[in-house]
């Protein structure tokens, strides 16, 4: 279910004083680096990633893949640095608002 702007805007100000916990390096999006996101975001909800990638049209394209892999919501992009929202229901941290 996509989030509505209010919701981005909520989690936009939750993310702010986060710091990067995944970090796609020069070698891109590996399986691994795949699998650490999809285990973080299950644990944290809400993350920040540092992709260093080469140009923006490559940032936009691993980015695209992360979220299509984890099935994540992405809050915003800044930069080198992405955020990301994937609900947990079993045990939910973040209560987005209606």
């Amino acid at each position: 279910m996509p989030i509505s702007d209010k919701q981005r805007r909520h989690l936009k100000g939750l993310a702010h004083h986060l710091n990067p916990v995944v970090i796609v390096g020069q070698h891109g999006l590996s399986e691994s680096v795949l699998n650490e996101t999809a285990l973080t975001l299950a644990t944290h909800e809400l993350i920040k990633m540092r992709i260093n990638a080469g140009d923006r049209q490559e940032r936009a394209g691993i980015i695209a893949q992360i979220a299509d892999k984890t099935g994540a919501e992405l809050v915003q992009t800044i930069g080198h640095v992405a955020v990301f929202y994937l609900h947990n229901p079993e045990k939910p941290k973040i209560r987005l608002p209606g």
